[in-house]
């Protein structure tokens, strides 16, 4: 086990029912630590370029559509194995195949609409973190 960074996304759907602090509250109470945060709303070329990884697959458009739709909150969670222990928490994409207490069971609304993003992968967080946060904005 070792301490990591990944990346979270607390999408659209959660913001616009103010559902921040309480998935906020979900990774700390698990041992995640937030060590930089910030809401934004994406334009559609950043949503695109994010996405981009994604850009062969059938939902690429709707997903960039949607994440550009509103508001949402980017931040970094570092803790042990903080990429597993995210995806964890966050259950699986789609919410009605996530386990319950999860925060896609609890707060998704569909496939795509599923409240949070974590980064896949330590070599994708490192990606995704340098894609929103400067090493100014990262307090360890």
């Amino acid at each position: 086990m070792s301490i990591q960074k990944t990346l979270s996304i607390i999408k659209p759907d959660a913001t616009r029912r103010n559902l921040t602090g309480n998935i906020n509250a979900r990774f700390e109470r698990a041992g995640l630590q937030i060590i930089a945060q910030k809401r934004l709303r994406l334009t559609k070329l950043q949503a695109e370029k994010f996405y981009e990884v994604h850009r062969e697959r059938a939902f690429y458009d709707s997903l960039c559509d949607y994440m550009f739709s509103g508001p949402i909150v980017v931040q970094i969670l570092k803790g042990e194995d903080a990429v597993a222990k995210n995806r964890e928490i966050m259950g699986a994409t789609n919410p009605a195949n996530a386990e319950i207490g999860t925060i896609r069971r609890d707060f998704g609304e569909s496939i795509e609409h599923n409240s949070v993003h974590g980064s896949d992968s330590q070599e994708n967080a490192e990606i995704e973190i340098r894609f929103f946060f400067s090493e100014l904005e990262i307090i360890e």
